[in-house]
């Protein structure tokens, strides 16, 4: 008898951290709002995420993806994640300077020679240490996307030297560092929000932009540009955020379920934006668009000439920060 009660008291335990762990995890939709059109990347990605946190939460949680920038630019869409009205989003992550100024380090510009040294330095304690900056802000981090190097393109002329910029006004997104650095180049920098740009290359109110090439071949851009340079002047790590409102609100079982569904659709998102890149570059070929590779000389002048932006945003972001970014780069390189 007391081996049959014995066995029942564990079956009736068993059920019952069952139907607790149910409990924890609510029935909710969360706004995901991001820039790209569905089909890049970062849409991908989302569409993971979105797929993960079905499955791991018994389709309780929700995730409704909002692509292409109709709920607004990133910086209206990081405005309302901390008014609670939009959930998530993921974003270049420099442009949460305007949030932490720490974060303008990830925009300096030749900082990655390559995706792998950027996984390593966000991943690890300087990127960790960089999220947690973020939720004095009202906004949580997740995680890193990759979003690939930024090149330039227009539809004036091609630049085959460093000089060429010159004179060119070019859209830039709305973070002080881009401004000055495209000035620097000679540009007329010209901050604007994404979803405006598409008409303003096409309306001719500027005369180019710089993107990493998926952002380009997705966002149409070839309709309206003839000519890319490979620059790959700036590499851009994606925040992908959840708005503290909406974290602090979650059980102990509702953030795993989110952190664990950000982790593995970040090592997805990564392999699909790499893949992409892969090809993103025949596709603006094939489209018509020129392309023209820089010699070293002129990346070499190129890097000459932002040398002054670097040091006035190591004095914006702080040496040791700085300092502390670089050390970790140097070990990745060793």
């Amino acid at each position: 008898m007391n081996k049959f009660f014995s066995k029942t008291l564990v079956a009736l335990v068993a059920v019952a951290a069952m139907g607790g762990a149910a409990a924890q995890v609510k029935e909710r939709t969360l706004k995901f709002a991001f820039q790209n059109q569905t089909g890049h990347p970062q849409a991908q990605g989302a569409q993971k995420f979105a797929d993960l946190v079905a499955e791991k939460s018994g389709k309780k949680i929700t995730v409704k993806l909002f692509p292409g920038g109709t709920l607004g630019g990133d910086l209206q869409t990081v405005s309302a994640m901390q008014g609670g009205t939009i959930e998530m989003t993921v974003l270049n992550a420099g442009i949460l300077t305007a949030q932490v100024k720490e974060f303008a380090a990830y925009d300096f510009p030749f900082l990655f020679n390559n995706a792998q040294e950027a996984d390593a330095v966000t991943d690890g304690p300087f990127g960790q240490k960089m999220l947690a900056k973020l939720d004095e802000k009202n906004l949580h981090g997740l995680g890193y996307w990759d979003l690939g190097f930024r090149n330039l393109t227009n539809s004036k002329r091609p630049i085959a030297k460093a000089e060429d910029i010159a004179g060119l006004k070019i859209r830039v997104i709305q973070s002080p560092i881009y401004i000055d650095l495209f000035n620097t180049l000679g540009a007329n920098a010209t901050p604007m929000p994404f979803p405006e740009l598409y008409s303003a290359l096409d309306q001719k109110a500027v005369d180019g932009q710089e993107n990493p090439n998926t952002v380009i071949a997705s966002s149409k851009f070839a309709e309206v540009q003839k000519h890319i340079t490979q620059t790959r002047h700036i590499y851009n790590p994606q925040a992908l955020l959840i708005s503290k409102k909406a974290w602090d609100s979650m059980s102990a079982e509702e953030k795993k379920i989110i952190g664990d569904a950000a982790a593995e659709a970040t090592k997805f998102q990564r392999e699909a934006s790499r893949a992409a890149a892969d090809t993103a570059l025949d596709t603006l070929k094939k489209a018509g668009m020129t392309v023209t590779e820089l010699p070293p000389a002129e990346m070499a002048k190129l890097r000459d000439k932002v040398k002054p932006v670097i040091d006035k945003y190591t004095a914006t972001v702080g040496e040791a920060t700085v300092k502390e970014l670089m050390a970790e780069i140097a070990k990745v390189r060793k």
